[in-house]
Order: structure tokens, then sequence, then C-alpha cells
């Protein structure tokens, strides 16, 4: 079993950037695809982004396009969030989780997730 530990979010004004981090215990951190979701206040956690378990590939939602990257470091075990110009509509609590089924982006098919850490963009 995985456990993941993210840290990294705080305050930032409209603009600024911040990186994410997820700490991966477990030998076979490295075998997994893995997934970033947030959810934001009083709504529903929604699907950020994924990378193939080699960091190889990587998918987004369409809200962070062009302005997130995900990247994974296996030799660490540990995978980062970059998040560029970063908007008042992004603050929400970010996880990390482990992608049980091939290609998915719905957080049923992701477990192991993380406590969560808190980003919150002021305009």
């Amino acid at each position: 079993q995985v456990q993941l530990v993210e840290s990294g979010g705080g305050l930032v004004q409209a603009g600024g950037s911040l990186r994410l981090s997820c700490a991966a215990s477990g030998r076979t951190f490295s075998s997994y695809d893995m997934g970033w979701f947030r959810q934001p206040p009083g709504k529903e956690r929604e699907f950020v982004a994924t990378i193939t378990w080699n960091g190889g590939s990587t998918y987004y939602a369409d809200s962070v396009k062009g302005r997130f990257t995900f990247s994974r470091d296996n030799a660490k075990n540990t995978m980062y969030l970059q998040m560029n110009s970063l908007k008042p509509e992004d603050t929400a609590v970010y996880y990390c989780a482990v992608r049980r089924r091939i290609a998915a982006i719905s957080p049923r098919d992701f477990d192991s997730w993380g406590q969560g850490t808190q980003v919150t963009v002021s305009s």
C-alpha cells in the first residue's frame, strides 16, 4: 500500500506560482500512474492532472492546461505539481492519489489519497 503526503500549499496572489509536492512511501510507487485532484470550497472533488508511471505522459484538465505542470522523480518517491499564473478559482484543497484504472480521471478510480494541502489564491 502506498501512503501519500502532500505539501507546498499556501496563500498566493493571483498571477503567482506555487509548487506542490507529494511524497510517497512504499517501494512500488514507481509502478503506478498518479493523479492530482482538487476540491474547491463547497464543491465536489475535481480532476486536475495525471501522469504515467514513468513520467512519460501527462494529461491535464482544460482549466489548468498550459499553467500547471505535473512531474515525478521516482528515485525520490516524489511527484510535483508546478502551478503558474494562479487564479482565484484555483483555490482548493489539493490531493494526490494512485490511479487504479488505466486512463481514468474520475476520483472513484483512484485511491491511497493523501490528506491534502490548501491552496488559496487572492485576487
